[in-house]
């Protein structure tokens, strides 16, 4: 990864300024602090973590086609550390630790795990004659190294099926290096998934895609150095695997709240749970094993109702209904909680415990979220005032090692009555640089601002730090003694979070504040699986997203689209500097006229091909228009890979 340079390296070595810098002396009080708070940790979880274990997978890179690594568990040698770092949150330490355990894990009688090839947990079953695989994790690279871990240990036997859990990429993206999607339409392998799914996982990342991956830089890290001052962990997994992401559309849809079906000889229970931690999401029973799969809907931590990197608002009520209809139906029978992440619980009685506390983990910020609502508070107030009850705290898997109970009451307050607290002086504010203007000028002066700040840093006062030098750098953007002071400030939040998506967050904010904006290799333009199966009332709604409206005039316009390998027409309307589409009949008066295939339109969604160029190949052949169109193609908007977030927004953006 190369960064801009925005402080100069001495003659001497590299300007300290441009380094984490240890934690201080506040932050190990804190530290100390948040260690004696926290409940002891059990031999028993340690236990489940280990328990099972055929084969360790290890620190060698799991490589891709070209030969480059796309992901490794190297690097986090420090963790073995038996000292808690100040700069690392001590449950945080111990989370991290565990979530380093790796390999291929028995669970029954024929059902293996294989963790820690990637952020997320790839479940085996062995039925009568061959495999089913549950979530084939995010990446073909990674998918095919547990297909060769868990094959160098057990019986070398096909796949006969694929279960996604739910509808987010970690669950599906691996899936052409556990079968061949020849054996998807013959009929040997079924692909089975919840209801909604090809929607929801089409859907998510489509129109707040760009800005969904930049924001996701800083939520799981992965552009930072695993040290003990900077990248420790990513709550879910260690990190996120970098490799080829691929779908193979469902074969098989569970459309009703409880199905069960008998799978090679194993008899599996599909229980919908949607709109919890996914739109589109199921857990299983597995009865002849006494094995209850959770997917995502429970794991050992707090889950995120809004992750920082954005997404829509999940629904804390209807999670922990899910959870609560799963311990009536299996509290009393299952023996172990397997889950898509993290390690089992195990027990009829630890398992009853650890799904009462899940649920009643998000039912109590959603109801203390509304009774404060209800009284007048805004979403800051009660993020300060909601802590879980001590018989919650006192269980490790109730911990923000992902989510954290500030930002879920703050999704809560959103779900339920928007961005805006009711204060009509926050209705329309004045511009962030505007503002950060007039804020820095009553102050006195960019150097009285900065003097008073350095003297609040001995204080504790970080976040008011973070925002006082966020303020100057608005005002100024080229000043060097904000951005260090900004970025200190946001190292020593970052060190005492126990959240590692709250850590990353800071962390990589404060790396950019000294280093500068990530340079990023330019990517492919698309997945290709995602954007063949994308249907095109989507494509259509998101080139609208792309329309720079300054560059259209206020002219209207219809353009017929003919897709000749679909046998369909559709009508793209441009009216108030507006793109619409529906599809339906040519429409006789339309202004342009123009034919193609959807795999040339996907030659253009995956940056392998453009507008101008299919025109001027004849894979869009244009009868009338010619013109109007390539104005209108013309006026699409390009995301950018990065662009500032700590930093202020690029003035240039019309």
């Amino acid at each position: 990864m190369a960064l801009t340079s925005t402080t100069p390296a001495t003659a001497q070595g590299p300007d300290p300024s441009r380094l984490p810098q240890p934690a201080t002396e506040v932050t190990r009080a804190i530290q100390r602090g948040a260690a004696s708070e926290l409940p002891p940790l059990s031999e028993e979880a340690i236990a489940d973590a280990e328990w099972g274990l055929v084969a360790e997978f290890g620190v060698a890179p799991i490589l891709n086609a070209a030969q480059q690594p796309i992901w490794s568990l190297g690097g986090y040698e420090f963790l073995a550390a038996a000292d808690v770092p100040n700069s690392v949150h001590p449950g945080l330490w111990q989370h991290a630790r565990l979530n380093l355990r790796n390999g291929l894990f028995k669970v029954s009688d024929r059902v293996y795990q294989v963790r820690g090839l990637d952020i997320s947990n790839m479940t085996i079953l062995e039925g009568d004659t061959g495999l089913i695989v549950i979530d084939p994790l995010l990446s073909v690279e990674t998918a095919r190294a547990a297909m060769d871990l868990y094959r160098r240990h057990r019986p070398d036997r096909p796949v006969v099926a694929v279960v996604y859990t739910h509808s987010h990429a970690d669950r599906f993206g691996g899936v052409r290096g556990v079968v061949d999607e020849a054996d998807v339409l013959a009929g040997k392998v079924q692909v089975i998934a919840p209801a909604g799914f090809m929607a929801a996982a089409l859907s998510e990342n489509v129109m707040a895609g760009p800005v969904m991956l930049r924001r996701g830089h800083y939520q799981f890290g992965g552009l930072l150095p695993r040290s003990e001052r900077e990248h420790v962990d990513a709550g879910l997994g260690k990190s996120i695997s970098r490799g080829t992401v691929t779908l193979i559309a469902p074969t098989r849809s569970i459309e009703r709240e409880q199905e069960k079906h008998r799978i090679d000889g194993i008899d599996m229970v599909f229980q919908l749970v949607p709109d919890s931690e996914a739109p589109s999401e199921m857990i299983m029973f597995y009865p002849q094993f006494a094995v209850l799969n959770t997917a995502e809907v429970a794991s050992r931590h707090m889950h995120n109702l809004l992750p920082v990197r954005g997404a829509m608002v999940r629904d804390a009520r209807n999670w922990s209904r899910h959870i609560g209809q799963a311990l009536r139906d299996y509290g009393g029978v299952a023996e172990v909680v397997i889950m898509q992440h993290h390690w089992p619980v195990r027990g009829r009685k630890n398992v009853s415990r650890f799904l009462g506390h899940q649920r009643d983990m998000y039912k109590f910020v959603h109801d203390q979220t509304l009774r404060l609502m209800n009284h007048g508070l805004g979403p800051d107030d009660i993020a300060q005032r909601i802590v879980l009850p001590a018989t919650l705290r006192a269980d490790w898997s109730t911990h923000d090692f992902y989510g954290s109970v500030k930002h879920n009451v703050k999704a809560i307050y959103q779900r339920y009555v928007g961005w805006y607290d009711g204060n009509p002086v926050h209705l329309d504010p004045l511009p962030p640089v505007e503002e950060a203007r007039k804020a820095v000028d009553y102050m006195g002066g960019v150097d009285a601002v900065l003097a008073r700040a350095r003297s609040d840093f001995a204080r504790e006062e970080y976040r008011w730090i973070a925002k006082v030098a966020h303020q100057v750098l608005l005002f100024d953007p080229g000043n060097a003694a904000a951005r260090v002071l900004g970025a200190d400030a946001l190292e020593q939040l970052g060190y005492q979070a126990e959240s590692p998506t709250v850590r990353n967050s800071y962390l990589q904010g404060a790396r950019e504040l000294r280093l500068g904006m990530p340079k990023l290799p330019a990517g492919p333009g698309g997945r290709p699986d995602i954007v063949r199966a994308m249907p095109l009332e989507l494509y259509f709604d998101y080139l609208g997203v792309r329309l720079d409206s300054s560059k259209v005039g206020d002219e209207a316009l219809l353009a017929n689209w003919r897709f000749t390998d679909l046998a369909v027409n559709w009508v793209v309307e441009l009216s108030n500097r507006t793109l619409s589409a529906h599809p339906g009949a040519a429409n006789p008066d339309a202004e342009i006229d123009l034919t193609l295939t959807r795999g040339v339109l996907d030659e253009i969604s995956m940056g392998r091909a453009s507008f101008r160029s299919a025109v001027e190949s004849g894979g869009i052949r244009i009868t009338r228009g010619q013109g109007s169109f390539l104005g209108i193609v013309d006026a699409l908007d390009t995301f950018p890979s990065v662009f500032p977030i700590v930093a202020p927004a690029d003035p240039s953006v019309p």
